[in-house]
Order: structure tokens, then C-alpha cells, then sequence
């Protein structure tokens, strides 16, 4: 990995000021193995994991776990740390999965379940919330579920209705017997607007509720709380308006810190801590995000505390009882900068242990003897392994205690090097590239490349770590090029921005460059393809368009391929974009739809088919409300009326990306038979 960033580290003179901080640099990636014979099956990359999630209780003594590995259906499973790494399974049924689980004491669990087993397009409906006895396994519903779970035990039913769900649940010893969580009622927003809340404590024992002092300003549609569960921060919207609302521990009422466009907030709350300190996300005066505390006092954000080079700031405080022991941060990889001397002596010793890794610490007791560390370690060859670290391990006891892998058949030592680029675009600006080279490619070599569009478009899509597509592109001998065109974020406003009503234009010109500097480097020969899905599924066909020379053929899968559907939307086609989009975001971002119609008109796929020669694979879901299926059927007519007819699927019950196994892996094939028939490695 091409590690290109700095983090510096700025002080103000408030509470965290003179704390000592350390930042870990991106790890190396590992060298390169001798690629083997015999390819990786499609389903080493698009199977999913097997291990979901893993939460260590607030003593630190137990350790959660949800997984499939004794079953079809996720379970939850608990592991007594005292008596090694067996785990016992608590809770599991044959018809959902359990999902989302949450530590209220040592005694208690919280978790919700949903069906892995439906297409993405399927309604799911309130996946419920439930608290079950770590003793004795009985279960209790709270909240209730769209659809009741069928049991083999008793589900004891103490339920608020399904419009509730969970805001803020302990998980910390200094809450450890607590049995009072924060639940919201939703209660409806208009249309296409998020719903307002109304909180209520929920006792998880008896299943009472009650109000207590939690009123909210009228409207308040997001909410964050301090550790303890007391609401600071309230967010309202009206319209394009919105209004950051703060009630701190000695205020009595709530008082309106900051509002503005929806589109152009002086800042965005992120976290609040015991003592009523705000951390906020602003911008600072190169338009990178930054992250720091707000000044009360001056009614702005204060100087930031953690600045990263070239990156917007993406992140979030590590906290334990309500105080802050460190900040994550991720720039081309992730790091974390400590505060407390005894997590950095850990990090270093992890780090040590487990090198070439991005080794991520979760643990109780942080900063006492005995603490007890989760370590989740990963990179760009490997998804990832779970390990529990005693850095002062009781007699008896292990210090490292292995958990398991989140995907048992990938193989590191056969998977490809992610590598991080920054290039320039053909009018100077920046432009962030990843590049996955195919694991045992000889040095000078170049390779048939795919250029690999990310969907948003308005989200940053690169990071270190193992990437399903991109690993399973490049095991076939392929190149994967993966631009952060003009308008991804996380790396500026100025970045963001210059994305804004580019469609298929500067946007494209960007895609087109990265593959350009490939070639220009030797990475990648005369053959490419572009691929991509929902923007990038536009993209692709964009790029056959309007750089038909570069490419030999393309793939589209959930693509967006008719801008005045997409802004207008339509009487007859339904779709999820909603009012507020469409009155505000869409216009300003993509373009309005009758002072841009001509811009739009020139960037729509469907319109230029007759433009785009290549050999062209389409991809829907039947069910996809994000791009509705006439966007691909459009597609479609027009290309065959063009005389070149697409290969075609549309999987029934797949909404916005293909959730079932079945069709991950069907897709995957067609993929890996379309590129060799046209773009075969020699």
C-alpha cells in the first residue's frame, strides 16, 4: 500500500488539551504470493461472511457473537472468556436472523431480527427489538416485529407497537445495572421527509415505559445523547432549513446553536460526552473536513484536533463511561489516535503481534490491569480476523485468544495488493485512484484492465481493506481501476463540489484519465472494460459513449441510465427518491429538470445508444425502488433498436444491489464469462 498521508494533530485549550497523543501510520501490505493454478470460486468473494458481529460485554467477562457457521439462519452465540473460546449458543431461529446486537448489563442482551434470506427488494418491515436473558436464554419482545418470529421456546411479549426503535442502550460497566434504554416513537414526517421522534425510556425487565423529562423541540427528526442516554442535541428540518437545537447538563431548556441550508451546515455534530462538550465535523479554510470541539463561548467550532492531509476527516471518538480515549480516523487506511498511555502501549504491542495489519481495538476496563481487548485485524489481502488480548493476562490464561475468521475461505496469500494513487485529471485537478494489480503479476507487466465505477455518486468508496469485487476481478487476471471522480467525497469540498451538474461530463472525463494514467504507467495494456452499478452503472454506459475508443465492452448492473426519470421521476413508475430530493438536492446536484433539460438530455444513456458499439452485459433488480427496472428496459430497447443487442438479466425479488447468495454468485459468473469472451488476459 502507497501510504500518501499525514495526520496532524491540532490542541485547543479546552479539557483535552495536553492529553499525549500517538497516531499509527496505514500499515505496509504484506508481499505479494506466487499465484496459484487453480482460480478462487466465485463464491470465496461473494458468499459473505460467516461471523457478523462481536461485542464484549460491559465487565469484559463475556464476549457476544452472531454467526451462521452452526446453522443456516445467524444466531447469537456467548463465549465465557474465563473458560476459553468455545462459544454456546443462546438464541436462534429458523425463520430470521439476528441482527444488531446491543450489551445493557452483563445479564442482558438487546437485539432485533431480519431475514437474510429475502431479495433486497423485499419489504423487510420493523425488525423488532428483543432483550434476552444471558442466563437462563428467555427472550422477551419489546418492540414489535412486522412479522412475529416462530420459536421452538416461548417468547414472552411486552411490546410497544412497530413504530419504536432503539436510540441509545448502555454499554459501558458504569452503566452496567442499568435496565433503562432510550427508544423513539416515529411518528410521520410528510412525505419523503425522515419521521420526528419521541423519545421514551423503556424499562427492558418489565417492559414499562414513560416519558420523563424528554421533551424535544417540535420536529426533531435526529438526536444525540451522552453516554448516559440524556438527549443534547436535537435536529430539525423545515424544508430546506434546519436547525442544530443543544440542551446541555446545566441548561433547562434548549437553545438553538446553529441552522442553515440543508445543503451548507456550518458544522455537524458527531458525539457528545459526560460533561457537555460538543465534537463537531466542520470544515476548515481549505474545505477539508476537520474534527474538533465547539466553542460555546465564541458560538463556533473551536480548532480542530484532528486534521488528515488530502482527506476529509471520517471517524469517530472512542469512549469508554462517557470519556474519550481516543479518535479513529481513516484516511487511506484506518489509525487511531490515543490519548490514554496504556492504549497506546496496547496498540503498539497489537501492532507488533499482528503487523501488516490495520489492528482495530474495542475493550472494557481500558486503562485498568485487567483489561480485556476485542482486536478485529484486517487489510487489503485479508477480511478480516477477531483475536481477544490480555496485555495482563491472569495466571492460567492465555494473552491472545484466537476468535476466528470473518470469512474462513478466503486465503490472504492469494489474494491481490490495494494500492492508493493520487493522479492528475486533464484540467490539473486532483484525482484519488485505487489500483488492485493481480496477485502475482510480474513487476512491468501490464494487464487488461477493468475500470471499476463506484455508485453514490456523492460518497467516498476507496478504502484499505478486502473488497469483494475488486479481489474477485483481479484473481481473474484483471487490473481494477477504481477513480474517486469529481464529486466523491472525503476529499474535500472543492472535490464534491466540482461534481456538482457533471454527469457524464467532467465526472466522465475523470474515469476516462484514471484508466489514460494506467496505461501511460504500464499497468494496464490496450484492453479495458468499464463496469459499474447505480451511478457507476451509468458511468459505464456513459463511458462507452463518449470514450467508445477506450473500452471494449461494458457492464451496468442497477444502473441509472435515464436522467429525466430519474429527476422527474414519473406518475407510473415508482420509486424512493422522494419530495425533498426532488425539490432540493436533485436540482442543485444533478440537474433541475426544466432549466438543464437539454444538459440532461445529452448525458442520458438511453438517449445515445446508437452512440455506444461495444458489447454491452445489463443487470437489474425487479424489484428496485432506488432505479426503478424501466431504467434498464429503456436501456435495453434502445440498444437493440441500435442493432446491439445487450446480454440481459433481471433477478426477481432483488432490489437496489443482490442480496441473495444465489444471485451474487450468478452475476459474478456472467461477469467473469462476459470479460473473458471479450477481454481475456493473454
Amino acid at each position: 500500500m502507497k501510504t500518501m498521508t499525514i495526520v496532524r494533530l491540532l490542541w485547543t485549550l479546552l479539557c483535552l488539551a495536553g492529553l499525549p497523543v500517538q497516531a499509527q501510520q496505514a500499515p505496509a501490505a504484506a508481499e505479494p504470493s506466487a499465484r496459484r493454478a487453480a482460480l478462487p470460486n466465485a463464491s470465496v468473494f461473494f458468499r459473505g461472511p460467516e461471523l457478523y458481529e462481536a461485542k464484549l460485554s460491559p465487565s469484559g467477562r463475556m464476549l457476544a457473537i452472531t454467526t451462521r457457521r452452526s446453522g443456516v439462519r445467524v444466531g447469537l452465540f456467548l463465549i465465557d472468556l474465563a473458560q476459553g473460546s468455545k462459544p454456546n449458543r443462546l438464541a436462534q431461529f429458523k425463520d430470521v436472523d439476528i441482527w444488531n446486537i446491543h450489551w445493557v448489563n452483563d445479564e442482558r442482551l438487546l437485539f432485533s431480527a431480519v431475514d437474510y434470506s429475502r431479495g433486497s427488494g423485499s419489504p423487510e418491515g420493523a425488525p423488532g427489538l428483543f432483550a434476552i436473558d444471558t442466563g437462563n436464554g428467555e427472550i422477551t419482545e419489546l418492540v414489535q416485529r412486522e412479522t412475529p418470529i416462530v420459536s421452538e421456546g416461548s417468547i414472552r411479549r411486552r411490546v410497544l407497537d412497530l413504530n419504536h426503535q432503539l436510540l441509545w442502550a448502555p454499554e459501558s460497566a458504569a452503566d452496567a445495572d442499568g435496565e433503562q434504554v432510550l427508544i423513539a416513537k416515529l411518528r410521520d414526517g410528510g412525505s419523503g421527509m425522515s419521521p420526528f421522534l419521541s423519545p421514551l425510556w423503556l424499562n427492558i425487565r418489565t417492559g414499562r415505559s414513560q416519558r420523563g423529562d424528554l421533551e424535544l423541540p417540535g420536529g426533531t427528526r435526529q438526536l444525540l445523547t451522552d453516554s448516559r442516554g440524556q438527549p443534547r442535541l436535537a435536529t430539525t428540518l423545515d424544508g430546506r432549513r434546519q436547525k442544530l437545537h443543544w440542551r446541555g447538563p446545566q441548561d433547562k431548556g434548549w437553545r438553538v446553536l446553529a441552522e442553515g441550508d440543508l445543503l451548507d451546515m456550518p458544522f455537524t455534530p458527531r458525539w457528545v460526552d459526560d460533561q457537555g462538550q460538543l465534537f463537531v465535523q466542520s470544515r476548515d479554510s481549505s474545505g477539508l473536513l476537520v474534527f474538533g470541539l465547539y466553542d460555546f463561548a465564541r458560538n463556533r467550532p473551536a480548532e480542530p484536533l484532528v486534521r488528515v492531509e488530502g482527506f476529509d476527516f471520517e471517524g469517530q471518538v472512542v469512549a469508554e463511561q462517557g470519556r474519550v480515549l481516543g479518535i479513529r480516523v481513516e484516511h487511506d487506511a484506518e489509525t487511531t489516535v490515543w490519548f490514554e498511555p496504556a492504549l497506546k502501549a496496547i496498540q503498539a504491542a497489537v501492532d507488533k503481534r499482528l503487523p501488516g495489519k490495520v489492528n482495530r481495538l474495542s475493550c472494557r476496563r481500558c486503562d485498568q490491569p485487567d483489561a480485556v481487548v476485542l482486536v478485529r485485524s484486517y487489510s487489503d489481502q485479508d477480511p478480516g480476523r477477531l483475536w481477544v488480548y490480555r496485555p495482563q493476562a491472569a495466571e492460567g490464561q492465555p494473552a491472545w485468544l484466537p476468535l476466528g475468521t470473518l470469512m474462513p475461505g478466503v486465503d490472504p496469500a492469494r489474494m491481490a495488493q490495494r494500492e492508493f494513487q493520487r493522479i492528475k485529471a486533464r484540467d490539473g485537478r486532483d484525482l484519488p485512484v485505487w489500483i488492485t494489480r493481480p496477485a502475482g503479476l510480474p513487476a512491468g507487466q501490464a494487464a487488461p484492465a477493468v475500470v471499476l465505477v463506484h455508485g453514490g455518486p456523492w460518497v467516498r468508496h476507496g478504502r484499505w481493506q478486502w473488497d469483494p469485487m475488486s479481489q474477485f476481478l483481479a484473481s481473474r487476471g484483471y487490473l481494477v481501476i477504481e477513480p474517486e471522480f469529481r464529486g466523491s467525497t472525503g476529499y474535500g469540498e472543492a472535490h464534491f463540489k466540482a461534481g456538482w451538474k457533471q454527469w457524464g461530463q467532467a465526472m466522465q472525463d475523470d474515469v476516462a484519465d484514471a484508466l489514460l494514467w494506467a496505461r501511460q504507467q504500464k499497468l494496464a495494456d490496450d484492453r479495458a472494460c468499464i463496469a459499474g452499478a447505480s451511478y457507476g452503472g451509468y458511468s459505464a454506459l456513459m463511458g462507452l459513449a463518449r470514450h467508445g475508443d477506450l473500452y471494449r465492452c461494458g457492464i451496468a448492473w442497477v444502473a441509472v441510465t435515464d436522467l429525466k426519470l430519474l429527476v422527474e421521476g414519473s406518475w407510473w413508475i415508482r420509486d424512493d427518491a422522494g419530495a425533498l430530493a426532488r425539490r432540493y438536492s436533485i436540482p442543485e446536484m444533478i440537474g433541475d429538470a426544466k432549466a438543464d433539460a437539454a444538459m440532461l438530455a445529452a448525458n442520458s444513456p438511453v438517449l445515445l445508444a446508437d452512440r455506444i458499439k461495444a458489447p454491452v452485459l445489463l443487470a437489474f433488480g425487479e424489484a428496485d425502488l432506488r432505479v426503478p427496472l424501466a431504467h434498464g428496459k429503456r436501456m435495453r430497447e434502445a440498444l437493440t433498436a441500435a442493432g446491439n443487442e445487450p446480454q440481459w438479466v433481471v433477478y426477481p425479488g432483488e432490489g437496489h444491489g443482490f442480496s441473495l447468495m444465489q444471485n451474487r454468485l450468478d452475476f459474478a459468473r456472467r461477469v467473469e464469462q462476459f470479460l473473458a469472451t471479450h477481454l481475456a488476459p493473454r
